[in-house]
């Protein structure tokens, strides 16, 4: 079987490819996705409609785009990563998972033990709460193969 897997998330650190690597190193059968991870990029996304001068309406704009492509990748995903740092409040992330919980779609929460208060309604509904990449590669590992 090949996995679907999308990543959503905190986009300043190397987690994504922590799990992507760890996942090839074992010969995981696994495709990955992910949202837009350049801010600008992002949040240009649907400049090419028309110009906006009040950014509340580029941002409107440009978030109706990108939910194209993440809805898209979560619908056809497995199994769904959700990562939260703790440097930046992921909201994006937070509603991918209620999304993900929405639709019945199987994810895994990723975060340090120092924001479980603040995430336990999303980690409640998670199939898993890990708190590495390593732990994750695992995860994917025994859900693919055992």
């Amino acid at each position: 079987m090949k996995y679907n897997v999308y990543l959503s998330g905190e986009i300043h650190t190397s987690w994504r490819d922590e799990i992507i690597q760890g996942c090839k190193e074992l010969n995981l059968d696994i495709e990955f996705g992910s949202p837009v991870t350049v801010h600008r990029d992002s949040d240009a996304a649907g400049d090419c409609l028309r110009a906006q001068e009040v950014n509340y309406n580029r941002d409107h704009q440009s978030a109706k785009i990108n939910a194209i492509r993440t809805k898209t990748l979560i619908n056809n995903a497995h199994i769904v990563i959700v990562r939260f740092g703790d440097k930046y409040k992921q909201w994006n992330a937070a509603f991918d998972a209620g999304y993900c919980a929405a639709i019945n779609k199987p994810y895994i929460t990723l975060h340090d033990e120092a924001i479980t208060h603040a995430l336990k309604e999303v980690d409640s509904s998670a199939q898993a709460w890990a708190t590495t990449p390593q732990q994750v590669v695992e995860l994917l590992r025994y859900t693919l193969t055992a």
